[in-house]
């Protein structure tokens, strides 16, 4: 990983990671340690999910830099659709309480997605490779008298 896409992995987990921390204290003020429990794992499953999706992005864009527009559509996709899933799957459990755990998992999507976007805005990345000042000066052509 190099360093701008671990700057970018790291301004987006830190938010979210104190997003959790605040939803984990309102968890445990509103529904006790189950509620603090939900919205912890909540968090957890935001950042790992979110993480990979961006650590596998970023390879995308080395490897296959023309599918990547569409691998990043695909990607969030895809995403969503698990959230969804681990929502469905956890919907009846009694380790921790279903509402904390939804709500934060919420938050915390919406603050990755946002902290994303303004990392990457903030991100001087080049879209174009300078060259470098030896190579950059063309060779004469034709006659020089």
């Amino acid at each position: 990983m190099q360093s701008n896409d671990a700057r970018m992995l790291l301004r987006c987990a830190v938010p979210t990671a104190a997003a959790g921390a605040v939803a984990s204290g309102v968890g445990a003020v509103l529904a006790g340690g189950e509620g603090a429990l939900g919205a912890v794992l909540g968090a957890a499953t935001v950042i790992l999910f979110m993480g990979s999706g961006l650590a596998v992005l970023q390879w995308i864009a080395k490897s296959y830099p023309a599918l990547f527009q569409a691998m990043g559509l695909m990607l969030y996709l895809v995403q969503i659709l698990l959230l969804a899933v681990v929502l469905a799957v956890f919907q009846d459990t009694t380790l921790f309480d279903t509402r904390a755990f939804g709500l934060s998992l919420l938050a915390a999507t919406l603050v990755w997605i946002a902290s994303q976007a303004r990392a990457h805005m903030k991100a001087k990345i080049l879209y174009v490779e300078p060259e470098s000042s030896s190579e950059g000066k063309p060779a004469a052509q034709g006659s020089t008298s």
